[in-house]
């Protein structure tokens, strides 16, 4: 720390200066070579300008982390992402703080206080929506965010990381359709998520190049969760004239969907084919196992901690929206209409 005009200058005076993280300040003044080679020079060009009095060298104390943000933790997908970022965060000797908001302000507060007392690199957020007020108080803070699939975010303000939901939607309910499937049920997601609509929309698709229309009465809405694909399952098979197969837009409300099936007495697929949407890794041995579209959670993950790592060393992102590739993966959950 050194004095300008009687002022301290502190580290977070130097990284606003610059308009980098704080981290990265640190990093330059540690020696780490993990910076970028303009950045370090903007910084140390600002360091000595404003007189700052670099302590001998020490032991750095304070382990870096990164900062992990989820709305809720009851979900086995949220399993994967984290398995992810730990992944990057220990091959680069970065530790992982795992929270959860559960939507509440009070709850964000809260981190927000416990965050600003770690030597965070930056944040992950895996939510839906990062409120304006949120946002301006982590610009202040100079800390890089990226966000994975989000829904309402402006990809403007951070980068984000997100899967080819439409795509994957579309490629399920294809395979369907080429069993010979034509009543096909569909439980969407919460309706205020981009995911929930991207799959909305690439089942509508692939109904519409089949030239089936879109009957209404087979749609029925979820939250991704198991008791939602039983209720919506259940409803959708108590229908005069049900479906032959229903695609369910997360594995979990499939499962659900499982359990309804067995109610009713029917068996997955010789009554029923069901398609779920993740690919979790337990879905491979219910029974029958479930075919399902592959979304890459713990690659996601790994490519936010990645990104999360270069914006803090003080490089730019080439993109501020990637998605990755989903995948159909086909097991035995799905088979032709009895005739």
């Amino acid at each position: 720390m050194g004095t300008e005009n009687g002022r301290n200058v502190t580290i977070a005076m130097i990284a606003r200066l610059a308009g980098v993280s704080v981290p990265t300040v640190s990093r330059v003044i540690n020696g780490r070579s993990d910076v970028a080679p303009d950045t370090r020079e903007r910084v140390e060009a600002l360091l000595n300008r404003h007189g700052y009095r670099r302590r001998s060298p020490t032991r750095r104390t304070d382990a870096a982390l990164i900062d992990l943000v989820f709305n809720d933790l009851d979900s086995p997908w949220a399993v994967e992402i984290i398995r992810g970022v730990e992944d990057v965060g220990q091959a680069n000797g970065v530790g992982t703080v795992v929270s959860a908001i559960h939507w509440r302000i009070s709850s964000a507060r809260q981190w927000l206080d416990n965050m600003r007392t770690r030597s965070t690199e930056g944040i992950i957020f895996v939510t839906s929506m990062v409120n304006p007020p949120l946002q301006a108080e982590l610009r202040r803070l100079h800390l890089p965010v990226v966000i994975i699939d989000p829904a309402g975010v402006d990809p403007q303000e951070s980068p984000t990381i997100g899967a080819t939901n439409w795509a994957g939607s579309l490629s399920a309910n294809q395979y369907l359709i080429n069993l010979g499937h034509r009543r096909i049920g569909f439980i969407a997601g919460p309706p205020h998520l981009m995911c929930s609509r991207a799959r909305m929309d690439g089942y509508r698709a692939a109904l519409g190049a089949a030239g089936i229309p879109i009957d209404d009465t087979l749609i029925r809405a979820g939250n991704f969760y198991h008791e939602s694909g039983f209720t919506a399952g259940t409803q959708l098979l108590a229908l005069p004239d049900p479906p032959t197969a229903i695609f369910a837009s997360s594995d979990q409300m499939a499962l659900g969907v499982y359990e309804a099936v067995r109610k009713r007495g029917l068996r997955v697929p010789d009554d029923v084919s069901v398609v779920g949407f993740d690919d979790l890794p337990e879905v491979r041995w219910c029974s029958p196992p479930l075919t399902t579209v592959r979304q890459p959670l713990a690659e996601m993950g790994m490519l936010a901690a990645r990104t999360v790592l270069r914006l803090a060393s003080g490089e730019r992102t080439e993109s501020p929206r990637v998605e990755l590739a989903t995948e159909l993966i086909v097991r035995d959950s799905a088979a032709p209409p009895r005739s």
